[in-house]
């Protein structure tokens, strides 16, 4: 099978959302490293600051529900055992692959930078979030790392083709649209300005199978089986390649 439409990215990079929860206990070690052994190219997680200053993987961000406390409020150490710390996870499965973390909190930006750039894993760092103008803030705070607005077509009050320039000019490095958004043009446009395309909630073969095929550079599903056997049906060798159109 060959794509109607050219990524950037051949093949796209298969995050495993939240450490691949369709298999294993959400943002957890155990779910990191299962992803990664079922082929996940990959990883995608949630990010939060803790009040002694540490980075925890965590969904909700709350430390408990009755009485609500957020995990901002609380020391690392009285965390549930379960959520691991970012620099956990990159001792637990190395640094060699793309992390795409969504910063609930925008004070978890820096200290995540800094473990990062640590490991000597920051330009293989991914931050989502959807206000363009805090991305904006951090690309001058962070010229290394890559960035994505996460949006969709609702939350672009001047189009689609608008928003691809103002993350050009931005240099914001891609855009993530929920999988049902996407379309060849979409993916066209965005190219054109020299933005990535990202596509989440791909659970199913046939909406992951949709997303390749219009050209989508990254796909992002619970389900790391699946996408692993969508791509194998796609033709193309197994290496990641920016393609930067020189040709």
């Amino acid at each position: 099978m060959t794509t109607r439409i050219r990524a950037r990215w051949s093949p796209p990079v298969l995050f495993a959302h939240r450490g691949a929860k369709a298999h294993a206990p959400e943002n957890t070690l155990e779910g990191f490293e299962l992803a990664a052994k079922l082929g996940a190219t990959g990883l995608e997680t949630d990010a939060w600051r803790t009040r002694d200053g540490e980075v925890v993987l965590d969904h909700d961000g709350r430390h408990r529900l009755f009485p609500r406390k957020a995990i901002a409020e609380v020391d690392r150490d009285d965390l549930k055992s379960h959520i691991p710390t970012l620099g956990e996870l990159y001792a637990t499965v190395g640094t060699d692959f793309p992390l795409s973390v969504d910063v609930k909190d925008p004070a978890t930006f820096e200290p995540m930078i800094e473990v990062a750039r640590h490991h000597g894993a920051l330009e293989r760092l991914w931050v989502c979030h959807p206000d363009l103008e805090l991305l904006q803030q951090w690309r001058d705070l962070s010229p290394e790392v890559h960035l994505v607005n996460s949006t969709s077509l609702e939350a672009l009050p001047h189009g689609p083709e608008r928003r691809a320039a103002e993350l050009a000019a931005a240099r914001i490095d891609a855009v993530n649209l929920r999988q049902q958004y996407w379309t060849g043009g979409l993916t066209t446009l965005f190219h054109r300005f020299d933005v990535l395309c990202f596509g989440w909630d791909a659970q199913h073969e046939r909406q992951i199978a949709r997303l390749i095929d219009m050209g989508v550079d990254a796909v992002y599903s619970d389900f790391v089986d699946r996408m692993v056997a969508v791509v194998a049906t796609f033709e193309g060798d197994a290496r990641l390649v920016i393609d930067d159109d020189s040709d």
